[in-house]
């Protein structure tokens, strides 16, 4: 993987993992104590049809798994790891997947636009970092060779 892709990929994935643990500690703050954090922490009206009856579970998730994996995938990919691509990858596609389900209930912010985006990006960079996309010529002998 390009030094570029890495430090890019690295740094989107720390920022990510951070915040989502951030924003994980709100809900779970916001679940067991009766403050909004200053609007941090949606209404609990948004819960309708989940099933959840409050912020504590889906809290520890966004805080422990998508905050987790984001971190460990920018551990592993800023350490050259061999297994970092494939844990930018599940990071990233699990952002996606948490993003899908949270506007099943929670109305469209840009928030979510912002980090749908992220998750995509990460993909974006897994697949540079690993080759499949990006500029392509024909050698001499007629095959596509990668720049």
């Amino acid at each position: 993987m390009q030094r570029w892709i890495r430090v890019a990929l690295s740094v989107l994935c720390a920022a990510v993992g951070v915040t989502a643990i951030a924003g994980g500690a709100a809900l779970v703050v916001g679940a067991t104590t009766s403050s909004t954090l200053g609007g941090a922490v949606p209404d609990r009206a948004f819960l309708g049809g989940s099933p959840f009856p409050s912020y504590l579970v889906p809290g520890l998730l966004l805080a422990l798994v998508v905050g987790g994996t984001q971190l460990a995938a920018a551990f592993l990919v800023w350490r050259a790891s061999h297994t970092g691509t494939v844990a930018a990858a599940v990071a990233g596609f699990g952002l996606l997947i948490w993003i899908f389900v949270q506007m099943v209930f929670i109305p469209f912010s840009a928030l979510q636009a912002a980090y749908f985006a992220a998750g995509l990006t990460e993909l974006g960079l897994v697949l540079l970092g690993l080759g499949l996309v990006g500029r392509r010529e024909q050698d001499r002998g007629g095959r596509a060779a990668a720049l």
